[in-house]
């Protein structure tokens, strides 16, 4: 694959995961909207547990399509375990599984401001 064939950045969305199907739909409504505001980005939904793709799974089929630079974005609103803990150690083994790829983990998504003030300013729509 030549230089030119690969995108430069895929987003990965990363979330629990649920055994209820209907659980991931607001996920990937959000993998929707990243696609319809910027079409030419890769991206994909992972899971942790009870839903797939897993995270390796994700990466392994982004890699596989040519990206080399990987933005994981956790999508959990509170910073537990999984974000803490679980979710560095799965991106410290794509690091060495996938070498030649860039990866980028960001925070949760429920620690950033701008997400903390759309939750408070929804809450306050209701008044």
């Amino acid at each position: 694959m030549t230089l030119s064939n690969k995108h430069s950045l895929g987003i990965i969305l990363f979330a629990h995961g649920s055994r209820d199907p209907l659980w991931k739909r607001p996920i990937e409504d959000v993998a929707a909207r990243i696609k319809e505001r910027n079409p030419q980005t890769p991206v994909t939904c992972a899971y942790l547990e009870l839903t797939t793709p897993d995270l390796a799974d994700a990466a392994a089929h982004m890699i596989a399509s040519g990206v080399a630079h990987i933005r994981i974005t956790p999508l959990f609103l509170g910073v537990g375990r999984h974000a803490r803990e679980d979710l560095p150690g799965l991106v410290s083994d794509l690091i060495i599984r996938h070498p030649s790829v860039h990866f980028e983990l960001q925070t949760a998504v429920g620690e950033n401001p701008q997400l903390i003030d759309l939750m408070a300013q929804i809450a306050l729509d209701s008044l």
